[in-house]
């Protein structure tokens, strides 16, 4: 289950990529009309959720510590935030529907909690590549006998091998 944990994280945070790049697109998308973010729209409203759910799900079966789990469903409160902050920055438009300094404030909001979401999954993805990485034989020989650490290498191959 480590290893597909793993394999999510990594859709996940690939996914967060291109999040980046479909904004890039309606951004510069000339005319630019309603389709414009469409990708960027289908991708942070399903794809994204999708995947922070089954990042999660994998996270529990890989027995990750309840911190990490918690973090990687995390993501998922940040893409509500997002669909917030970009209605709210389009609701301080003029009468003509255009942006207003305001909005556009706002909508540099949307832009930070998307840097936020994105290291987020990054801290998620390795942290579930240090979890999934089998422990070496000379690292056990390296610490001191009896020490916490020693009994948390040891119970970490414990669980590896059963």
């Amino acid at each position: 289950m480590r290893k597909v944990f793993v394999i999510v994280s990594t859709l996940l945070l690939a996914s967060f990529v291109l999040q980046f790049v479909f904004a890039a697109v309606g951004a510069f998308t000339k005319p630019a009309g309603d389709g414009a973010y469409a990708l960027h729209s289908i991708n942070g409203m399903a794809v994204i959720p999708a995947l922070t759910l089954l990042t999660t799900l994998f996270a529990a079966l890989a027995k990750a510590p309840g911190r990490l789990i918690a973090l990687a469903i995390l993501p998922l409160g940040l893409v509500v935030v997002q669909a917030l902050v970009a209605a709210l920055a389009n609701a301080f438009t003029d009468a003509a529907g255009a942006s207003t300094p305001l909005g556009l404030t706002i909508a540099g909001l949307h832009a930070l909690n998307g840097i936020v979401a994105v290291h987020v999954v990054v801290s998620v993805h390795q942290a579930a590549r240090k979890l999934a990485r089998p422990v070496e034989a000379a690292e056990t020989e390296q610490l001191p006998e009896g020490t916490a650490s020693e009994r948390l290498v040891v119970s970490r191959v414990n669980e590896e091998t059963s």
